[in-house]
């Protein structure tokens, strides 16, 4: 299970995002592996888990519960923010998601965002994905649908976000701090720790403005490994 929280209004967008994986599952940093987008690659299968292309258009996938790691006869879910980041903006992305076969990947979720607006799609292994625009403030989503309670981890901490002030370009507040909580049961923390083999592997905030993007990496987990920037250029 993955983590992504975001943030949309005062024409910006703020996603926060840990990812949370096998820790024996090798993978690199954020870095143009890809001609005209910027992402973190998975070693294994060759995708990533998030990626912005060079229109500042923001994808990111999470599995849905039971269904961590490959199987046989389904692609990669990998793939599915490097199709999204063919879209000029995040309308684009999400629409070159919507019209995919679902059942070629394993079940997912799928966030992709720009400056003005933010979209969730929701893959079930069958059909077509289902796409859902995210209004202004604060959502999060999980292997569970945005804003899910009965999503343990929502229920604790997306009161916590919403009661925190809003990232602003070069201040993004209480939000890492946050992004940081591992507290709670296992099954509420935000930022998993090492379990079975499982865990936070790394954090994200990326910020999307008119003036540009930022993206800030943490490439551990985020209580005890420090931000730096993703050259975006």
């Amino acid at each position: 299970m993955c983590t992504v929280i975001l943030w949309r209004g005062e024409g910006r967008c703020a996603l926060a995002a840990n990812r949370d994986e096998r820790l024996d599952r090798a993978w690199d940093p954020p870095g143009r592996f890809w001609p005209g987008i910027t992402g973190g690659r998975d070693r294994a299968a060759g995708g990533t888990w998030m990626a912005m292309n060079a229109a500042g258009v923001v994808a990111a996938v999470l599995n849905r519960p039971g269904t961590l790691g490959p199987a046989a006869g389904k692609r990669s879910r990998g793939e599915l923010p490097l199709v999204a980041l063919g879209g000029a903006d995040a309308a684009a992305a999400a629409d070159r998601i919507a019209a995919l076969p679902a059942g070629e990947w394993r079940p997912f979720h799928l966030v992709v965002a720009d400056a003005g607006r933010a979209f969730f799609l929701k893959g079930l292994g069958e059909g077509r994905p289902a796409a859902q625009e995210l209004g202004e403030g604060v959502s999060m989503v999980t292997a569970h649908p945005p804003n899910d309670p009965a999503s343990p981890r929502t229920a604790r901490h997306l009161p916590r976000f919403r009661a925190a002030a809003p990232p602003r370009p070069g201040d993004w507040g209480a939000w890492p701090a946050l992004l940081a909580d591992g507290g709670g049961r296992t099954e509420e923390a935000l930022n998993v720790p090492p379990l079975g083999g499982f865990g936070t592997v790394c954090a994200s905030l990326v910020m999307l403005a008119p003036g540009g993007a930022e993206w800030l990496f943490a490439p551990g987990p985020p209580d005890r490994t420090a931000f730096a920037p993703v050259p975006l250029g």
